[in-house]
């Protein structure tokens, strides 16, 4: 899935409520109902229609037009990264753990949380002794992290200079 189709394009007033009307408009990219259903999300871009903006992507499936259709940021985060592996076949990688390829990006980004977008937020421990890693808070307006570096299998491909 593209969760930035609903960024730019859901909701009652986007361009799939005019050329689709409102009703079927509205019934796409429900992401918490897929994954409550217990299908496999795998989030990615439709670069060059979409921009390549993973965060971005995270953020719109975190707080989509549809606030009913929300996943927490985490989940959106695991959709946008380990299960696109998955999706691929690739168990074994989009993780970092011991052993595992060294495939990764370093984000410059600002404060970490750990976050859900309505009240299951009372699900995740805060405290730091639960090592539930904190995200970058997603929300509206804030500035996304920025993409300094990518690895892959431990080799750089991209360095911003």
């Amino acid at each position: 899935m593209q969760p930035l189709f609903d960024a730019l394009w859901g909701g009652q007033a986007g361009m799939y409520a005019q050329r689709l009307g409102p009703a079927r408009a509205l019934q796409l990219n429900r992401f918490a109902e897929l994954a409550a259903a217990g299908v496999p999300l795998a989030f990615g871009s439709d670069a060059p229609v979409t921009p390549l903006g993973p965060w971005a992507a995270i953020r719109a499936a975190a707080y989509p037009h549809d606030s009913g259709t929300a996943l927490s940021p985490r989940a959106a985060f695991t959709a946008h990264t380990r299960a696109g592996w998955r999706a691929a076949g690739r168990d074994g990688e989009g993780v970092l753990a011991p052993g595992a390829a060294a495939t990764f990006a370093v984000w410059e980004a600002g404060e970490l949380a750990v976050d859900a977008p309505d009240e299951r937020v009372s699900r995740w421990s805060t405290d730091p002794r639960a090592a539930v890693p904190g995200l970058p808070d997603v929300s509206a307006g804030l500035a996304l992290p920025e993409c300094l570096a990518t690895y892959l299998r431990g080799v750089p491909i991209f360095e911003r200079s």
